[in-house]
């Protein structure tokens, strides 16, 4: 099942996007702040966006320009009220998919989305993800590191996988949470830390460095 992460500070036209997704066999996920779209986007997630260009925080278009600076190659469908020639072309060239205005009508959004999350599935899919010594293979689900093989548990797995799709890219716990554990534990747990405990012992310490006040790297980005 598709994951579409919609951020829209119109509560009327979120909430109409919402149902009309999740009616149509989607999970949808909705935040109305341009930062915390920046946030979740930046996990990895999710296979599609559906951004608003005009939000408190961060607009549309730096969340644009830092999920492709981070390599995060999510679909976006930009959904706005600007309609300019010129809004649309800074728009598609700083990294969106397609661009819709303002009103619209759902039918042409969800044929939209299908389209772009069909074009996402035939892109070639990366069976390995490394960084430097540092390998994961995605279908055997182990770890490289040197020449050593490392056996990874679930958890474990989806954790080092989040590290290496953003190299050199301090995550933090709010993130990693959110990706790894979905929010099934209180954000004020230390369970982050002692799955990166973990995975040091595993890896080797130097694999994975606290960034203090902030999070955790995976160097070599």
């Amino acid at each position: 099942m598709n994951r579409i992460l919609i951020v829209e500070d119109e509560e009327r036209i979120a909430s109409f996007v919402e149902k009309g997704l999740r009616s149509n066999g989607f999970t949808t996920t909705v935040v109305t702040d341009g930062d915390a779209g920046y946030e979740y986007a930046l996990t990895g997630g999710f296979d599609l966006l559906v951004l608003d260009i005009n939000l408190p925080g961060r607009d549309g278009f730096t969340i644009l320009r830092e999920l492709r600076e981070a390599r995060v190659t999510t679909p976006v469908i930009v959904l706005t009220a600007r309609d300019s020639v010129r809004d649309t072309v800074a728009g598609l060239e700083g990294g969106a998919d397609d661009w819709m205005t303002k009103p619209f009508r759902f039918e042409e959004l969800l044929a939209r989305v299908r389209l772009r999350l069909r074009t996402a599935a035939r892109a070639p899919e990366v069976t390995v993800l490394r960084a430097g010594s540092l390998s994961l293979d995605l279908r055997t689900r182990r770890a490289r590191a040197d020449e050593r093989t490392v056996d990874l548990t679930a958890r474990e797995f989806v954790l080092l996988e989040l590290f290496l799709r953003h190299p050199g890219q301090v995550l933090s716990r709010e993130q990693i949470l959110s990706h790894v554990w979905d929010y099934d534990f209180d954000p004020g747990s230390n369970i982050v830390d002692v799955y990166v405990r973990t995975l040091r012992k595993k890896l080797g310490a130097e694999r994975v460095e606290t960034v203090r006040g902030m999070g955790y790297r995976l160097p070599g980005g």
